[in-house]
């Protein structure tokens, strides 16, 4: 699969390229002067970085991987601090492979993403900055939902934006862009273009998302819009950014025409956030203001803008490992060795490799003809993976207290999945929890029980209905009791014979 690491290499700072796009919106979203954007720029990065004022909510972790950030695109006037709050969170010393850029349009009707592999470098007054045209290529031909479109970038601002800041803040060391506009109604075309986008959503690539928020509502409303806005898009859930979305627009507002402009290109990252795989995230609130806050605003119909950081959790160490797909193999045959063996049925154990040295959890699921026939895991941090996969297969073989012990006859048709474990992550609210991703861990009153992450793929349940039958069914405290009891998550390595 490519995954982008052989795009354009980085910006040499010279005007090299053959097709530049110039730029559409200067002296009128910014100024076009080098001098003037300096100095708004490096005042504004010093205010944030000392935290003044009193809508500026704090800077990210310094331990974790910025992956995303959600940032206005109004004339800077308006709304130039709160998106240096995002930019600035930027670690330029950091080496990214590429910058996708994902906004809307507010041109034209595309249904679904138009990508710029027309030209080699977008102007800004700072200097070029390079587009990978290869890359976006290569995404066109792995969609049907992407194209290119001249005419949703010819004059579109979303992106054009952000440039001027991104320049100023790398200099001539500017990774390639990928520029994105999105414009669909429909959850399915969005969902197929952040799967197609999938691949690159790591931290190898920063991904920033372009929206402005609630417009023209009162600057009332909008501070309380807004608010509300953010608020769901911290919980990572795609159905809440959608249902929040709704309920403000039920709400019948005066003047409020749309929450958040670019509320597309952001159910693309929150689809993304939510199919990512071994990797926890945070998404931590930067500043807000609106237009009534300029001198050149008012009170009576503003436009909101929220500045918020996507962030890879690094204080969690949600692995310290990879797994290829040779060591899967080799965990499956240490499992089904260990089985073997315990039966009499005389079977070489593979050797251990420093990589299954880590200490982590791990479950050994064992079906027959896709029917559970023992399930047994271990949480924590203090055995070996090696040592925890063999002690997992010969507990759920022979120790699972709702099935008989695993006969000679049946190890043929048995099949062995095995789940490695993040760490338990100890969550204050179910809105913390992500179903399909994270499994759910409940702890009371010298009780507890747990589900996996893919029991959610096999029953039909909501986040509520799957936290409550782990309550009742393994943990035994009742349908309600999760609710005064103490709640962990974690994801999994799933992989199976």
């Amino acid at each position: 699969m490519n995954n982008g690491c052989k795009g354009q290499t980085q910006s040499s700072g010279k005007d090299n390229y053959d097709k530049i796009r110039p730029m559409a919106v200067a002296d009128h979203f910014y100024p076009s002067d080098k001098t003037t954007l300096n100095n708004w720029f490096s005042k504004w990065k010093a205010e944030y970085s000392k935290g003044n004022g009193d809508k500026r909510a704090g800077a990210i972790s310094p331990s974790n991987v910025l992956q995303a950030i959600i940032v206005p695109h109004a004339g800077y006037v308006f709304s130039g601090s709160t998106a240096m709050a995002a930019i600035s969170c930027i670690d330029t010393t950091r080496k990214y492979d590429h910058i996708f850029l994902l906004g809307p349009s507010h041109h034209v009707w595309i249904d679904g993403a138009s990508v710029n592999n027309a030209f080699d470098a977008y102007q800004t007054p700072f200097g070029p900055v390079p587009v990978d045209r290869s890359l976006g290529d290569t995404l066109i031909s792995k969609s049907k939902y992407f194209s290119y479109r001249a005419d949703a970038h010819s004059s579109e601002h979303c992106l054009e934006v952000q440039l001027p800041m991104l320049r100023w803040l790398y200099k001539d060391n500017m990774p390639p862009i990928v520029p994105i506009i999105i414009s669909s109604n429909r959850l399915n075309v969005l969902r197929s273009i952040a799967q197609t986008l999938q691949p690159w959503f790591n931290e190898r690539n920063l991904f920033i998302i372009s929206s402005d928020f609630s417009h023209y509502p009162s600057y009332k409303d909008a501070n309380m819009v807004d608010s509300l806005t953010a608020k769901a898009i911290m919980t990572g859930s795609v159905e809440k950014f959608i249902d929040q979305l709704q309920a403000n627009a039920d709400k019948n507002i005066h003047n409020l025409s749309t929450s958040a402009c670019g509320e597309m290109a952001i159910v693309v990252l929150l689809s993304m956030m939510e199919a990512a795989t071994g990797n926890t995230f945070d998404i931590e609130h930067l500043q807000y203001c609106n237009s009534g806050d300029s001198q050149y605003g008012d009170y009576d119909q503003v436009v909101g803008y929220n500045a918020l950081a996507v962030t890879i959790n690094n204080d969690m160490k949600n692995m310290s490992f990879t797994l290829t797909e040779d060591n899967k193999k080799t965990l499956l045959k240490l499992a089904r060795a260990t089985i073997s063996n315990a039966l009499g049925i005389k079977t070489d154990i593979p050797k251990m490799e420093s990589w299954a040295t880590v200490r982590c959890g791990a479950f050994v699921t064992l079906t027959i003809d896709d029917n559970l026939r023992g399930c047994i895991g271990h949480f924590g941090e203090d055995t070996k993976l090696w040592d925890v996969v063999k002690e997992m297969a010969l507990s759920a073989a022979f120790n699972d207290p709702r099935f008989y012990p695993l006969s000679k006859d049946e190890l043929g048709s048995v099949n062995i999945e095995i789940s490695v474990l993040t760490p338990l992550k100890r969550i204050k609210s179910i809105d913390e929890f992500q179903l399909h991703r994270d499994g759910i861990f409940i702890k009371k009153d010298g009780y507890s029980g747990t589900y996996l992450p893919q029991v959610a793929d096999e029953v039909p349940w909501s986040k509520e209905e799957f936290i409550s039958h782990c309550a009742h069914d393994k943990a035994g405290i009742g349908w309600d009791g999760w609710k005064d009891a103490e709640l962990y998550t974690y994801q999994a390595i799933i992989f199976h014979e």
